[in-house]
């Protein structure tokens, strides 16, 4: 084999979304597993819908990704003479004709084929004229072949054969001289040396036609996989109303870069039963023989899986680093450095599916001050539990080396002395520094949350079930801790 050339060519009409990152991510995985290129190009012939803001979303999303491009961004609108020089070629070698049809006609000759249940293909009226009509505006066609069939050789599908009376005469150049899609995609992949293209099932009926251009110009023919579309979980095309589509908004849920890669990868490929994979996994393993033939099916709830499974098993420090911008988001101030942060984030990690989740989870350690659920109040901050606590909180006062250890023997002498269970205390507790009866370990707790911060919320518990205080602290604004 030859040196391995991909390419992901997108529109930037919109924001990346989840079908495009996918056929980003197996042409990258593809390229790299065989130490080709991949390139990036941006298809921005549609003049009209393409957008500076929709170029930098994908070329943002690429990188968040880390789906590193060696070559490009190239860009279609630099490139127009090459694509009309190569039309001119064409039209000099007899495969190319103008067409001087009117727009307005020809919506009225496809508007007529489809009344009569014809497919709405030009009727090649200018196909053999002889000489210019004059002054008139034209545009360039391709003369396709009559007779015979086009066969897309796929990797994927298998071969696909289409019949060439099936098959338009397309425009090479619009009458204003802009060039169209699928003439200029055949001339960019001939001239940047792409031997394999991988895009979605939806392009398959473009391949003919631009098997004919390759073959028009002289080009050899690269490798086509034309990989499955994918379907909601109703088994209709992916949309917003399955959930999250765009790659951006899968940042801004919390998600992390990896565990969308490792999502798309399966969305559609598969290596045995295995579900998890790392980057050198997949790259090792991606196959396009590994393909399947019918569409991958979005689940948001495999999604989440995964990005448990890497919050998991990322290192603190990396998470700790990650979450940063969401705690800012919520506008919380850390109350500690670097350190503290990442000792925070492992009481949390596996209690969270998303960072949002996490910092969510995480109120009770940015918030100076916290709500106190008033049901749990009731429950477990009861006039008989004020002593243990009154005790608790003496003896955590004299800790001098505020550790797991020493917060852990404090509770057992509380527990020995008042012949409590470790959870007749340990609740009450946690209600007092966490708000509600939900957290990490408590010795935990206590350690990450400080010992200064730690004696206050259980004085103003203590003060509560003594009458002296309120059951619920005020309410946090989200101000950070001191």
């Amino acid at each position: 084999m030859s040196v391995v050339r991909t390419r992901f060519a997108p529109s930037p009409t919109g924001y990346l979304h989840i079908g495009g990152a996918r056929t980003a991510l197996f042409s990258y995985l593809f390229a790299r597993h065989h130490g080709g290129k991949f390139i990036l190009r941006i298809e921005d012939t549609d003049r009209e819908r393409s957008t500076q803001e929709s170029i930098q979303a994908i070329i943002d999303a690429l990188t968040w990704l880390r789906l590193e491009w060696d070559e490009g961004p190239f860009f279609q609108t630099e490139r127009t003479e090459l694509y009309r020089a190569r039309a001119e070629q064409l039209l000099r070698d007899g495969k190319a004709y103008r067409c001087f049809c009117a727009p307005q006609t020809l919506e009225i000759k496809r508007k007529a084929a489809m009344k009569f249940g014809r497919k709405p293909m030009y009727d090649r009226t200018c196909r053999n004229l002889t000489a210019p009509s004059g002054d008139q505006p034209f545009a360039l066609r391709f003369k396709a072949p009559l007779d015979g069939e086009t066969v897309v050789p796929d990797v994927v599908k298998g071969h696909v054969t289409f019949a060439n009376a099936e098959l338009d005469d397309l425009i090479l150049l619009r009458s204003d001289g802009t060039p169209t899609y699928n003439f200029c995609v055949v001339i960019d992949d001939a001239e940047m040396a792409v031997t394999h293209i991988i895009r979605g099932e939806d392009h398959l009926t473009n391949t003919p036609k631009q098997i004919q251009l390759y073959k028009a110009m002289g080009y050899d023919l690269p490798g086509f996989a034309h990989i499955p579309l994918i379907l909601g979980l109703d088994r209709t095309r992916l949309s917003k109303r399955h959930g999250a589509t765009s790659v951006m908004a899968y940042r801004g849920l919390g998600y992390l870069p990896d565990a969308l890669v490792n999502y798309l990868a399966r969305l559609g490929w598969s290596h045995g039963d295995q579900e998890i994979f790392s980057r050198a996994e997949l790259v090792e393993k991606f196959a396009l023989e590994d393909v399947g033939k019918s569409a991958g099916v979005y689940n948001l709830e495999k999604a989440e899986w995964l990005n448990f499974q890497y919050i998991k098993a990322t290192p603190v420090d990396e998470l700790a680093a990650a979450v940063k911008p969401f705690i800012a988001q919520k506008g919380y101030a850390i109350p500690g450095d670097d350190g503290w942060l990442a000792a925070m984030v492992a009481t949390l990690r596996e209690r969270a599916k998303t960072l949002v989740e996490l910092v969510d989870a995480a109120h009770f350690y940015l918030s100076e001050e916290i709500s106190i659920d008033p049901a749990a109040a009731r429950k477990f901050l009861k006039p008989e539990i004020s002593e243990p606590l009154g005790v608790l909180r003496a003896q955590l006062a004299d800790v001098a080396h505020w550790q797991l250890d020493a917060i852990r023997a404090c509770f057992e002498a509380v527990t020995d002395r008042f012949a409590l269970s470790l959870g007749q205390l340990a609740q009450p507790v946690r209600v007092a520094v966490t708000g509600g009866t939900s957290s990490p370990g408590i010795f935990e707790v206590l350690e990450v949350l400080g010992k200064d911060r730690s004696l206050d919320r259980l004085d103003r518990a203590i003060a509560h079930i003594n009458g002296g205080g309120a059951a619920v602290a005020p309410a946090a604004q989200a101000t950070g801790a001191s």
